[in-house]
């Protein structure tokens, strides 16, 4: 059966977070694995150091930070997915049976024994 856009979107982003999940165990491992344990049958793993530079905005005075001259706004598009609930089939009709029978009293004798 094939999928819908919806379905399918939601499963390839379950597999990313599943996979991302997978790369951060294997880096953890590799970060900490003896030199003959970063070669493979076909690759290799090399580890270097780098040191890149961030903006952090909370360093500047809240005059600058909060003033609206300094900000832009972009719209952008977000996609959800959310799963929905399965359906519960309709009941059949006269499902489920009600019975407006006493049920018997365990303590009782049974007129039949």
């Amino acid at each position: 059966m094939r999928l819908s856009p919806a379905d399918e979107l939601a499963e390839v982003r379950a597999e990313i977070a599943r996979l991302r999940l997978r790369e951060a165990q294997l880096k953890d491992r590799l970060l900490h694995a003896p030199l003959a344990a970063l070669t493979g049958r076909w690759h290799r793993i090399e580890i270097t150091q780098q040191i890149t530079r961030h903006f952090d905005a909370t360093l500047l005075p809240a005059s600058i930070r909060d003033d609206p001259a300094y900000w832009r706004e972009r719209l952008h598009h977000v996609i959800r997915t959310v799963a929905i609930p399965p359906k519960s089939a309709p009941p059949r009709p006269g499902w489920p049976i009600r019975r407006n029978l006493p049920l018997p009293d365990p303590l009782q004798p049974r007129p039949w024994h």
